[in-house]
Parts: C-alpha cells; sequence; structure tokens
C-alpha cells in the first residue's frame, strides 16, 4: 500500500466540523465579528476559479462582505439564511458560502459533494476541483469584484 498524504490545514477546515449561521439577524451579527484589519489575512475563493496566492487587503474583504451579503439576501428567497457555515461564529478563521441558487439536494444524499460558492479562509486555498464549472453569472459576478479592485490588493 501507498502512502496517502495528509491532508492539509486547508482540507481539514473544510471537511471540518463548522457551525451554521441560521436567521438573517445572525448573519449581520456574525459579519460584524470578522476581523477585517490588513492583519487578519483573509484568502478570498472562488471555488471553480483559481485559488488566491496571497491574502486581500482588509478594504477587498470587506467590499466582499458587503456584496455576498447583499447577494444572499437578494437571492436566498427564504426566511432562514443557512447557507454561510463557519468554523467559530464567534472567531471566525474559515468560512463556507454556499450559492443560494445552486445548493442541490438539502439532505446530501446525492452522489456529488455540494461545494461551496465561496470560501473565506485565513489559510491559504486549495483548488477544489469542482466537477462542473461555475454558471456563468457566477462568474461573471466574481470577475466584477476581482476588476473592481478589491480582491487583488493584498495586504
Amino acid at each position: 500500500m501507498g502512502a496517502v498524504d495528509a491532508p492539509t490545514e486547508f482540507e481539514q477546515l473544510h471537511e471540518g466540523r463548522l457551525w451554521s449561521v441560521m436567521s438573517w439577524e445572525q448573519l449581520t451579527a456574525f459579519w460584524q465579528r470578522i476581523d477585517l484589519s490588513a492583519a487578519a489575512g483573509w484568502y478570498l475563493y472562488a471555488v471553480g476559479e483559481p485559488p488566491p496566492q496571497a491574502p486581500a487587503s482588509a478594504e477587498g474583504v470587506s467590499d466582499f462582505v458587503r456584496r455576498i451579503d447583499a447577494l444572499l439576501r437578494r437571492e436566498h428567497h427564504e426566511k432562514y439564511c443557512g447557507i454561510v457555515y463557519a468554523d467559530n461564529l464567534e472567531q471566525p478563521s474559515f468560512v463556507k458560502v454556499y450559492d443560494p441558487n445552486h445548493l442541490g439536494s438539502s439532505c446530501g444524499s446525492g452522489k456529488q459533494v455540494l461545494l461551496p460558492g465561496w470560501i473565506m479562509s485565513r489559510v491559504p486555498p486549495i483548488d477544489l476541483k469542482p466537477a462542473r464549472p461555475a454558471p456563468e453569472g457566477r462568474r461573471r459576478w466574481w470577475q466584477a469584484f476581482i476588476e473592481g479592485g478589491s480582491a487583488g490588493k493584498t495586504a
């Protein structure tokens, strides 16, 4: 038998226990607990795009939080949030945000693992290699964010 590579820190966080932000009020409070300082070192990763090589600037993280919050509230037509997960709801260092338009089976009985649309991580992400590319609308949304300059600026 060959040796199996140990999971990276990013893989451990991605596959580890995460807590859901259930209500819209909790989401508002959760975003306020995100450390927006340049020293926080948040990597912003749109799954399906190349992983970032450097953390985003404080301005980039703030802009991402503002834009993703607006997208979720506009497109997730539920009375609850339930599609944002974090390793720690009080002091997050890893956040998964699922795309409200591509949730798949909520019971997890499908054969394919449902990947989030976006990840905020304080450790460098690896390419999760989704089975299908992101929908063109989401790719355009991400490209507009990148072209706005926020994500490309490093701390």
